[in-house]
This record gives structure tokens, C-alpha cells and sequence, in this order.
């Protein structure tokens, strides 16, 4: 695994791509009741430290370096709304990914009962657990796994209800997410070119994998596409084990995970 520094020069594409998304996304900030949503949440402007140090601790170097990338929906309340990193449960992101000691700014309008404290919070999000929770059980560290995958989210968004519970993208409106999915996908395209056409992309989740479908064959990209069960504890297949499930579809799509470390 490249170090920090080594690493810095493959993440500036990626930094570039995800700076230019927070830019294109900054008139999606306002509540619209109407429309459900009360509060919206960018992580990547207020946890934007935390992320870029993701970047550029884990970002391959070259392109075709990692074998698949996979890619998320949106955040949850408790892992990269907190955090700034996919699935970026805070505990994981402490223990695992080994990113500490960067400070998370509350935005002003924030839910009362979904607080941002960053890497500090004492909550932790259960895909996010599962997620990286199985890249630990089955690679052992944080950099043997980023030797084969990376991790990105399509939307870096967050929507919460006034009640604080959280709107997908795929339940808002078509016209209302017109311009954000635009920018999504450039982001998505951006991200895409940097990894590599020998990157297979891997949507976690079917919404995941039509997004990555539109957007690769909409711009002629030569990535090869596939899914795996999304890790959401709202999954009851996910409940039943995430883990097994996910790596028999990993070794379907030509990308085994190693069998989990006793």
C-alpha cells in the first residue's frame, strides 16, 4: 500500500472531482417541507478534513492499480454524515482506517436528535460496521484491503425528515434531483477515469449498480459493472449475514474477499 505522501498524487483527481461535486451541490442546502425534508446535510463541506485525509491515506496511485471500486448511495446519520467518509462509521474510522484527531464543525441546522460530532461520536452506523467490519475480519488491515478496492458514495448528500429520519435520493423528486444527480454523475464519471477501465465497479445495492450502469454506458466508459447486497440493517436478507453473502457475490464477480481471519 503507497503511503500518504506517495499516495497524494492519484488522490488529487479524486480530490479535484469530489471538491468540484461539493461546488456544484452547494444550491442543495435549503429545507423544502413540502417536498419532506427538513434539514440537508453535505459532509463534504463540513467534514471535507476527514474525507480529504481518506483520499489521501487510501487513493491508489495509478489507474487500474485497485481491481473494483465500490460504490454507495448516500450517507446515513451516523456514519459518513458524521464523518465524511463512505460508510465511514466513526468507531471504524478511528480503529480501522486509522484517521484520528481532525476536528468536525457542526453546521448550524442540524436535527437535535441527529447531532454531528464527527469522529467523536459515540454512535455508530451499522452498514458502516458491516461494511468495513467484514473488509477487517477478511484483509486483516485497512491497506490490504485498499490494495485491491476503493470506496465512494454516488451522493455525499443527507436528507432527514422533521422527525430526523433520513430520505434516500431514489424517494425525492425527479425534477428537485435533476441537478444533483448531474453532478453526481460527473463525479461518478470523474472518479471512474481516475480509478481505471480495468476497475470493475461494484454498486452496493441495486440502486447503486443502475446509477454506475447510467452513468458508464452514458459516457462510453469500459468498466465492467456488478452489485452486492447493500449492508443496511433495513435489509432483512442483510440480517441473516451479511458477510458470507456479500463474499459469495465478490467471488461471482471475479473479486473473492479472503476467507475471514479466525
Amino acid at each position: 500500500m503507497a503511503t500518504p505522501t506517495k499516495a497524494r498524487a492519484r488522490a488529487s483527481a479524486l480530490e479535484r472531482a469530489a471538491k468540484q461535486l461539493n461546488y456544484d451541490l452547494s444550491a442543495y442546502s435549503e429545507a423544502d417541507p413540502e417536498l419532506g425534508f427538513s434539514y440537508v446535510l453535505n459532509p463534504l463541506e463540513y467534514a471535507w478534513k476527514v474525507h480529504q485525509a481518506f483520499l489521501r491515506r487510501y487513493a491508489p496511485t495509478k489507474p487500474g492499480q485497485v481491481e473494483a471500486v465500490l460504490v454507495g448511495m448516500n450517507p446515513g446519520p451516523w456514519g459518513m454524515a458524521q464523518t465524511g467518509v463512505p460508510f465511514g462509521s466513526p468507531d471504524v474510522v478511528r480503529d480501522f482506517l486509522k484517521i484520528t484527531g481532525i476536528k468536525v464543525t457542526e453546521p448550524a441546522n442540524v436535527h437535535p436528535k441527529r447531532r454531528i460530532v464527527g469522529l467523536d461520536s459515540p454512535r455508530s452506523e451499522v452498514s458502516g460496521r458491516r461494511l468495513w467490519g467484514g473488509a477487517e475480519e477478511c484483509f486483516g488491515t485497512a491497506e490490504a484491503f485498499f490494495e485491491r478496492f476503493f470506496v465512494l458514495n454516488y451522493c455525499p448528500l443527507v436528507w432527514q425528515k422533521e422527525s430526523g429520519a433520513n430520505l434516500t435520493p431514489d424517494k425525492l423528486p425527479k425534477a428537485y434531483m435533476a441537478e444533483c444527480n448531474a453532478a453526481c454523475d460527473r463525479h461518478l464519471e470523474a472518479s471512474l477515469r481516475a480509478l481505471g477501465p480495468e476497475v470493475t465497479a461494484i454498486g452496493i445495492g441495486k440502486w447503486a449498480e443502475k446509477q454506475l450502469k447510467k452513468v458508464i454506458e452514458g459516457v462510453g466508459l469500459k468498466n465492467r459493472v456488478g452489485s452486492i447486497l447493500h449492508p443496511s440493517p433495513a435489509s432483512p436478507i442483510a440480517n441473516r449475514g451479511w458477510l458470507p453473502q456479500a463474499r459469495v457475490q465478490f467471488e461471482a464477480l471475479g473479486h473473492a474477499w479472503p476467507e475471514p481471519k479466525a
